[in-house]
């Protein structure tokens, strides 16, 4: 097996060139393990005490299917970023459908999402006859399937299997706990995956930890930078308060939301927004089947906002509402100034951000998130609060609040930032700053699997044990890191 520093084509007198990655949510931890794998030498700055410790993920967003709002061309690159991102991180998805429906209270039909639906599936067939290692998302020909009200009837009448494999399989739980009434049909079923943040922590700590040339600091904050010489000369706080330096070559801004400090900082001004979210944890006792993922649609910041089920082990449940009441905030989204590229959240949000949350709010939220479910899931309302919420601040370059497929931005005195809006888009981002920089002379003809030997040597069970660690060290229910779903092979 060919390891990184072989892979990395220098020659033997120019020293590789060092990096300085500031931020270890999934995008500087996916671009650390992607350029450490290339035998590059990298250094990883990250405030916290761990590594993908932000925003809820839970989806994959594989083709965009949860927005009807964003255009079929991001749609498309969603599906292209997502599928070579869990490429790299296999033992992350949680490989189960995901149903969407739309109640008679929104105002949209399937109808409307049918043509997309199509172009997706067809984008994914071209991405596998390309490469049969993009097969991740199940058949091409079994990309989603529709169901009419009596089909869902019928298949209320039955009991899953232990193990559910085909759509109907899945679909036994939804058709038996939903009231059916209220959706117009047909109601759509989608190889659309979850996406664990746990697991995918764990696979960035248990990479980065193997490879030698990745150096990773944590609670560690950078508090000034200047580029002389064509180095970067970076001071950043450690963990006991002292100051400490650090030179490279390149500079790679990876902050999540807080990316427009490190662009003031480096006077390198930006435009962005940034929205804060927040998804909650819930325990639905009663509940002892294999659900899907279940998506009603409704029109977004309205009460009727869609209403997200993403099923986790044990009973455990993830809810998004997007109303202003639950996952959406009524001045959650805030924009940067021509005074600073970092947009400023109101006190109580970053309070959150800093602080966690008060028992109080976190328990009037998730409790009106069980009620916004139970409205289509009516047995849903004896779920209880399962745990803290997964929140964070999401960046969305420039001004356009729909954005969901970006990636990376240059500019000069070798810097650069990652601005993904979703964390499927990371590894694309990676792989810009090594073409645009031309940091390695990479052979195109090696596959993601091959260029990330280390990364890929992990089992699923050395993955779900590290990610049940990192959950209850974190303060989450460890079900939020066990593997659903049907098993990887």
């Amino acid at each position: 097996m060919t390891n990184g520093s072989e892979m990395l084509l220098t020659k033997p007198e120019i020293q590789a060139p060092s990096l300085a990655i500031i931020g270890g949510g999934v995008a500087g931890a996916t671009a650390a393990v992607h350029l450490s794998e290339l035998g590059l030498k990298v250094t990883l700055l990250e405030k916290s005490a761990g590594l993908v410790n932000g925003p809820p993920i839970c989806h994959l967003h594989a083709g965009g299917n949860l927005y009807r709002e964003i255009s079929q061309q991001q749609c498309i690159e969603l599906l292209r970023q997502s599928i070579e991102t869990v490429r790299l991180y296999p033992h992350t998805l949680n490989r189960r459908p995901t149903v969407i429906a739309i109640p008679h209270s929104d105002p949209g039909s399937v109808q409307e999402v049918l043509p997309r639906l199509e172009v997706i599936r067809s984008a994914y067939q071209q991405l596998v006859a390309e490469d049969c290692h993009n097969k991740m998302l199940g058949e091409p020909s079994d990309y989603f399937r529709l169901y009419q009200q009596d089909e869902l009837e019928r298949l209320a009448l039955k009991s899953q299997p232990k193990v559910p494999t085909s759509f109907d399989d899945w679909l036994i739980p939804f058709a038996q706990h939903t009231d059916l009434s209220q959706l117009k049909y047909p109601v759509v079923a989608v190889q659309e995956y979850g996406w664990s943040v746990f697991r995918l922590a764990a696979s960035a700590h248990l990479t980065l930890d193997a490879l030698p040339n990745c150096q990773v600091i944590t609670q560690a904050t950078l508090v000034d930078s200047k580029f002389v010489d064509q180095q970067w000369q970076l001071t950043y706080q450690d963990r006991d308060g002292y100051p400490q330096l650090l030179q490279c070559d390149y500079l790679i801004n990876a902050c999540g939301y807080e990316t427009g400090k490190i662009d003031d900082l480096t006077h390198h001004p930006r435009q962005r927004l940034v929205e804060f979210k927040a998804a909650f944890v819930t325990h639905w006792p009663r509940c002892h089947q294999e659900w899907p993922e279940v998506i009603f649609h409704g029109p977004r910041g309205t009460p009727q906002g869609m209403a997200q089920l993403t099923p986790y082990a044990d009973g455990v449940f993830q809810l998004h509402g997007m109303t202003q009441d639950i996952t959406l905030f009524s001045d959650g989204l805030v924009s940067s100034t021509a005074e600073s590229s970092q947009p400023c959240l109101p006190t109580y949000l970053q309070q959150k951000l800093t602080q966690g949350w008060s028992s109080q709010a976190l328990s009037e939220r998730t409790l009106r998130a069980i009620q916004h479910m139970s409205q289509f899931v009516p047995e849903f309302a004896c779920a209880e609060v399962g745990g803290n919420p997964l929140f964070g601040a999401q960046q969305i370059p420039g001004v356009d609040a729909s954005l969901r497929a970006a990636d990376v931005t240059f500019e000069d005195n070798q810097y650069a930032r990652i601005e993904v809006v979703k964390g499927s888009s990371a590894l694309e981002a990676a792989r810009r700053l090594v073409s645009t920089w031309q940091l390695a002379d990479v052979d195109t003809g090696l596959s993601i699997e091959q260029q990330h030997p280390v990364c890929l040597s992990f089992s699923e069970q050395q993955i779900e044990q590290k990610a049940i660690e990192l959950a209850e060290l974190r303060g989450y229910p460890m079900a939020l890191a066990k593997v659903v779903g049907i098993r990887h092979h």
